[in-house]
């Protein structure tokens, strides 16, 4: 019996000709078995996860009884708000689980230990979503843990992988020259892996099952490359738009494009925003900025294009690409060159900071703004207040002298009377006293405190301030200055 090519490598829908239980397969069958036992089934999208728990329902016969929901359909949400009411649902999936609002969540929470408690055995609630959802949940009740069971899908291991493509070779009689490449392209998911095989099938004039055998020697980078380019029309836009945030700040430290970029690195398809402080402390003060600030939620939030291709959970602080097929996109970008496009001057820093700041405690009313304005631009700048917890137990003298000696590419020293009368501020120019002649030290002369004849700043060009003026104007033009100068930095590093 012929096959249609799309019924074989289906890129939407439960497979039938290509399905293949995957290593989670009996573990689900199991918890799905046990009276009142609820289960969360997370993992990266396009695994199989959903299509997995549907075979093991149909296999224990349950589909007679059952209930599909999503949490992108707003019907379904109300559906989903009445269920504690109900008695005798049955079987109840809600997949993407992890796009419910908090309440909801904890509504649900506390259903599944009211079912689990009373070891019902009319209903059964079954819920699907990306890495971490199941943690979201008990967050929310710490109790529920020992009463539901949470099954992660990992990344499929290639041997079922290549068992799904030599399923469609054989419902096609073909064979694909390129399964290997397939296989290590697909990085355990089995959509790409039938969008590849389906392409590859495409590209042969496979349509449906062949009279005689027939061998698919496609190039699998022309394969790779035709399916980039559909995903570069679709995807692009999305992906500049998270990677530019709010604004393209041009200069600045790039936090949504870094993002971004580890999301394309991670195995499980998301990252952990505590643990990429800690991977990459030298982004955390840009990070920061748009994570506790609400930032990074509200670009999702406020975009619908991103909706659908990125999920951030601000109560377990998880960014987790939604889509596979963004995924697959985000893997195989060029990211220098993406970066360019973009409108970032670059996606690599030599120096920890920007800028560093060294100023009297009396002027700190100037320095503060300096640093908002300049963190606000997405620029990474070192002022003691924002470090103050990486500071404690510290040797303050060993933590700071790497900054100012060359840690920081400018330093911006606000001379004042104060200035040099205080003891932080002489080890602060102790320290970066080496820089002079190097065009990295950026003198800002107070109006009653203009260099002397013998003042080392004099030979450097600086700017003033005039304290009996509009402290934000100028500011923001100080602010506006060095960032130009850090810009022309930027390109020459580039060049």
């Amino acid at each position: 019996m012929k096959a249609y090519l799309e019924d074989v490598f289906k890129t939407s829908g439960i497979p039938t000709h290509t399905f293949v239980r995957p290593d989670e397969y009996n573990t689900i069958l199991v918890s799905l078995r046990t009276k009142g036992r609820c289960l969360v089934v997370e993992g990266p999208s396009g695994i199989g996860k959903t299509t997995c728990v549907i075979k093991v329902i149909e296999e224990l016969g349950l589909n007679k009884n059952i209930t599909s929901l999503t949490a992108r359909k707003k019907d379904d949400l109300e559906m989903i708000r009445l269920l504690p009411e109900f008695h005798g649902m049955g079987t109840v999936i809600i997949d993407d689980f992890h796009l419910l609002e908090f309440d909801l969540k904890s509504s649900i929470a506390d259903y599944m230990k009211v079912l689990a408690d009373e070891e019902r055995d009319n209903d059964k609630l079954i819920l699907i979503g990306i890495n971490k959802a199941g943690d979201s949940l008990v967050q929310i009740a710490g109790d529920l843990n020992n009463r539901i069971d949470t099954i992660k899908f990992e990344q499929n291991p290639p041997n079922k992988i290549t068992e799904l493509i030599e399923l469609g070779e054989k419902a096609l009689n073909i064979k694909i020259s390129t399964k290997e490449d397939i296989t290590i392209l697909a990085k355990g998911s089995f959509h790409i892996a039938q969008l590849l095989s389906k392409e590859t099938c495409i590209n042969s004039e496979v349509l449906q099952t062949c009279d005689n055998t027939k061998d698919l020697k496609s190039s699998i980078e022309v394969i790779r490359e035709k399916v980039l380019s559909d995903f570069d029309r679709i995807f692009y836009p999305k992906a500049r738009k998270f990677a530019i945030g709010n604004r393209l700040r041009r200069e600045g430290r790039a936090p949504y494009l870094h993002l971004l970029y580890w999301l394309s690195q991670s195995d499980e398809w998301a990252i952990q925003i505590d643990d990429i402080y800690l991977k990459y402390p030298e982004n955390k003060l840009s990070i920061t900025q748009i994570v506790d600030k609400g930032f990074l939620e509200a670009i999702i939030r406020d975009n619908e294009e991103l909706k659908d291709v990125i999920h951030y959970d601000t109560n377990s602080r998880v960014l987790a690409v939604e889509d596979p097929k963004f995924m697959f996109y985000l893997r195989n970008v060029l990211w220098s060159k993406f970066a360019e496009k973009v409108g970032y001057i670059s996606l690599a820093f030599s120096n920890k900071y920007d800028f560093a700041l060294s100023f009297a405690g009396e002027n700190r009313n100037l320095a503060s703004k300096i640093n908002d304005l300049l963190l606000e631009r997405e620029i990474s700048v070192f002022y003691d207040k924002n470090e103050q917890s990486r500071i404690l137990a510290e040797n303050v003298e060993e933590y700071l002298a790497p900054i100012y000696k060359s840690e920081a590419y400018f330093v911006v020293v606000l001379l004042s009377q104060d200035y040099p009368k205080k003891i932080w501020t002489k080890f602060e120019s102790d320290n970066f006293r080496e820089r002079f002649g190097t065009n990295s030290i950026i003198p800002i002369w107070y109006s009653d405190n203009y260099p002397g004849l013998f003042d080392e700043t004099q030979k450097l060009g600086g700017l003033s301030f005039d304290p009996s003026n509009d402290l934000d104007k100028q500011a923001t033009k100080i602010v506006d200055l060095i960032v130009e100068k850090l810009s022309d930095h930027r390109n020459k590093e580039k060049e």
